[in-house]
């Protein structure tokens, strides 16, 4: 089984490049020689991996949607019989990782998910759907008293500020990844707490 120290294969090292020219210029503002060049292949050599850039970013944005909620499941299944703060910790930890490590990603979301066909942009909103609805129902069991649409108010909340790490500067201007993330989680249970004092 592959492992994260495993070296990325062609593809992976392809949808990294990409990720990061879409974020940085825009998906229109990249042509397929600029993604090839930055992995080492001409443009051409790109449609053996891809049919092309729409498939590029199809699988970037439902790849990271399908990702988070696979890694989420997994944190809750690991937590079995854990107190419902530390699965909350958990699940707030790993969208952190996220966070920092997939900041391209982020943006690419914001900016691009509109250009994705109908059914894979329906496909991510329904991933998305199920991630936050695995959120709440952790919040839910921290704060029996939440209410659930105030429960899934705070985790869209929580999500915003966590996703704003593109905002922050550019990755070596940020006071460190340790500094960084555990200011985000302190500021994530603080959100989540005053959302259940009310």
């Amino acid at each position: 089984m592959a492992t994260r120290t495993d070296a990325p294969t062609r593809r992976e090292q392809i949808l990294k490049e990409a990720a990061r020219l879409f974020a940085e210029r825009g998906f229109h503002g990249v042509g397929v020689d600029e993604i090839g060049a930055a992995v080492g292949i001409s443009g051409p050599g790109l449609y053996r991996h891809f049919a092309g850039k729409d498939a590029m970013l199809a699988e970037l944005l439902v790849g990271i949607s399908g990702q988070l909620l696979t890694g989420a499941k997994r944190r809750v299944a690991e937590a079995d019989g854990v107190p419902g703060t530390e699965v909350l910790d958990s699940l707030i930890e790993g969208h952190i990782d996220f966070a920092l490590d997939d900041r391209p990603l982020i943006t690419l979301h914001d900016r691009e998910l509109d250009r994705l066909r109908d059914s894979d942009r329906k496909l991510v909103r329904q991933l998305q759907r199920q991630y936050v609805e695995l959120w709440v129902g952790v919040l839910r069991e921290v704060y029996p008293g939440l209410a659930e649409p105030a429960a899934r108010s705070a985790v869209h909340s929580v999500f915003g500020l966590l996703n704003s790490t593109p905002h922050l500067g550019r990755a070596g201007s940020l006071p460190g990844r340790g500094v960084t993330a555990e200011l985000l989680h302190r500021m994530a249970r603080g959100a989540f707490a005053a959302a259940a004092a009310g």
